[in-house]
């Protein structure tokens, strides 16, 4: 089999809704299809979200169709590690962290998305460990009133989530506080808590407000400042009591192996686009394990895939189901799809 056809479509919508947390405002949903076609007829396919910036869905398609697509046509789509390192060595120069990453992740995942061609579920084919798994809402974001967070919180409980995500870092620690006050008294002991500061705040302000944090009952402490601070983060994770979740603004498993030995992460946590797609993700959360460190996933999706083949497994990211939609939890966990590839249509 070769892979003949490789393809990026961008995609640029604008949120009826603005999200908002402690760092920006997501006006904007933008992300980038990824297709890979073999000599067989078999597609596979990667969908990147890319964020507030209207254009880089377009840079990422770019990159993809006029210089990874001429690199890899021909190859075998199942020498996928052969594929990601073509696609490293010729961005090296310029910089392989970034939006490179992304049209890399793209190509990844489309290309384990493939295995339909042999009828299997991805997390077959990884050689899963788990055949569920546990799953948390990321629901609390700081545009929402207290009235809204208790109320979207609550919806999550009944949907069966083991616990929510709720956005700190405002201007105050006491208004943080309010906010996670009122969540617990809508989710009480029936879930977690889990607070992100999505990296604003200074490692002084962080141990004060991780210590607040750990005393209001918080699970863990997500991006309390830059994800590039790695010696900030170390000193947080061996002086606070709560753990410090990180990892989603990191890029390759060479970025996470610098957290991992310098002890600047209690739960990390990947995400499939800039970590570099399914196959960095697996070495990133095997690697992991050897240091004892736990893997929650950004993110959910084709990630479900990966967090079954992990011994280490935590929790995977979800957002609320829709209306209407046919998912149910079982026991506060994802049951894996049996469909091929990664069960998306």
């Amino acid at each position: 089999m070769k892979i003949v056809e490789v393809h990026a479509r961008p995609v640029v919508q604008v949120r009826a809704t603005p999200l908002r947390d402690a760092l920006q405002t997501l006006d904007q949903a933008g992300h980038c299809e990824v297709t890979v076609r073999s000599d067989s007829g078999h597609t596979g396919r990667g969908d990147l979200y890319s964020g507030r910036v209207a254009k880089s869905p377009h840079i990422i398609a770019a990159l993809v169709n006029e210089v990874f697509a001429p690199a890899i046509l021909g190859q075998d789509p199942f020498m996928v590690r052969a594929v990601r390192d073509t696609l490293w060595r010729l961005t090296d120069y310029h910089g392989t962290p970034g939006l490179a990453m992304h049209g890399i992740a793209g190509i990844d995942i489309a290309l384990w998305d493939l295995s339909r061609a042999l009828e299997q579920p991805v997390w077959r084919l990884l050689g899963a460990q788990h055949s569920q798994i546990p799953a948390y809402a990321m629901v609390g974001w700081l545009n929402y009133s207290i009235d809204e967070l208790q109320r979207i919180c609550a919806l999550a409980m009944e949907q069966g989530f083991r616990g929510v995500k709720v956005k700190v870092g405002t201007p105050t620690l006491a208004e943080d506080l309010a906010r996670i006050q009122a969540v617990r008294d809508v989710v009480q002991d029936k879930g977690l808590i889990m607070v992100d500061a999505n990296q604003v705040l200074s490692v002084n302000e962080a141990l004060t407000r991780g210590r607040a944090y750990a005393d209001a009952g918080c699970y863990w402490f997500e991006e309390p400042i830059r994800a590039d601070d790695v010696t900030g983060l170390a000193r947080l994770a061996q002086s606070l009591p709560i753990p410090i979740a990180t990892g989603e603004n990191n890029f390759g498993k060479r970025q996470f192996r610098d957290l991992f030995e310098r002890g600047a992460v209690d739960i990390v946590q990947p995400d499939l686009r800039r970590a570099g797609g399914v196959t960095e993700c697996l070495e990133i959360g095997l690697m992991a394990d050897a240091f004892n460190i736990p893997y929650a996933s950004h993110g959910g999706g084709v990630h479900l895939h990966v967090l079954a083949a992990l011994p280490n497994t935590l929790f995977m990211e979800s957002g609320l189901f829709p209306a209407g939609s046919t998912t149910r939890l079982i026991d506060g966990c994802y049951p894996l799809p049996q469909e091929p590839g990664f069960g998306q249509e």
